[in-house]
């Protein structure tokens, strides 16, 4: 992209020079090795997950599978814990994001608006906890008091809101003419009426963004589940991957209910990496619905108009 905009703002009849043409055919070259590896362990995990006991055993196996079969993919998705944690997390990855971006907005709307009493010490506190925090153990002590240990709430409540990506909405909020609400405000609508109707439609850019930033810290996270949760039944699916990749020796017998006979077929590290992408696979189909959206969001919403 860098060198396309470079090329494309070189004055009418000026050649590239040779030394150019040579920076650029390295400059693409560079570029397509870094990003075929750091796309070699995900496809390595892929080929690993799909090869035979003896091809991962032997260390054969790179970027695709030899001996190729199924079977380690129809163990994981029969694992009990496995799939009950797939459903936590995906019922995390939802009710998180849906209710983090409420109040995220909630907070973003009237903090954007320079006549806000106290506007100036609500952000300055708000900005306080992006650099200190209470710590873990009187957090602890809070979730506790509340009686959220060991419960679905403790998963997400304790980051319900991320003040990096309310600033980013709020800055967004900030860009839009004042105009527009002045006028719907002349029409009798309210601040609620305003925020629904009209600031949100052309807030969807940097909404699109903070949803996806939410939904992924959501899905990838484990250590509030580390923390606060004891229970199988509440175990997200990165805890469960944690726990599986740390018990590499005894991954067959995490269940406690597995035929020893019927799955020797299976390594360990052939079912760690089966996990891995089915846990990766349903928030990468995600990305390319929202990614129009991506970059136009961060950059209206880190720029205040």
């Amino acid at each position: 992209m860098a060198t396309a905009n470079i090329k494309e703002s070189r004055p009418a009849g000026i050649k590239e020079s040779l030394g150019e043409r040579i920076f650029y055919i390295a400059n693409n070259i560079f570029f397509v090795l870094l990003g075929l590896a750091t796309l070699f362990p995900f496809l390595n995990l892929i080929a690993k997950s799909f090869s035979s006991e003896g091809a991962v055993i032997s260390g054969k196996v790179t970027i695709y599978p030899i001996d190729f079969q199924i079977g380690t993919y129809q163990f994981v998705l029969g694992n009990p814990q496995f799939l009950n944690s797939f459903k936590i997390t995906i019922l995390l990855t939802i009710v998180g994001t849906f209710t983090s971006m409420i109040m995220t907005v909630l907070a973003a709307y009237p903090l954007s608006k320079p006549n806000l009493k106290f506007r100036k010490p609500l952000l300055l506190t708000y900005i306080f906890t992006m650099l200190f925090s209470g710590g873990m153990i009187p957090t602890y002590l809070l979730m506790q008091k509340l009686n959220l240990i060991n419960t679905f709430w403790a998963l997400f409540v304790p980051g319900l809101i991320s003040v990096f990506y309310m600033l980013l909405v709020k800055n967004f909020f900030e860009s839009l003419p004042e105009s527009l609400e002045e006028s719907a405000k002349l029409d009798g609508a309210s601040n609620f009426r305003v925020l629904w109707d009209i600031m949100l439609p052309l807030a969807k850019p940097v909404l699109a963004t903070v949803g996806l930033f939410y939904a992924v810290l959501l899905w990838n996270s484990y250590f509030s589940a580390m923390i606060y949760i004891t229970s199988s039944e509440l175990k997200p699916l990165q805890l469960y991957l944690k726990e599986l990749i740390a018990s590499t020796n005894d991954v067959l017998n995490l269940t406690g209910e597995i035929d020893l006979g019927r799955d020797m077929n299976k390594t360990p590290e052939a079912v760690q990496a089966a996990s891995i992408v089915t846990a990766t696979i349903p928030i990468l189909l995600v990305y390319p619905f929202l990614q129009k959206h991506f970059v136009k969001g961060v950059m209206v919403g880190s720029v205040k108009g």
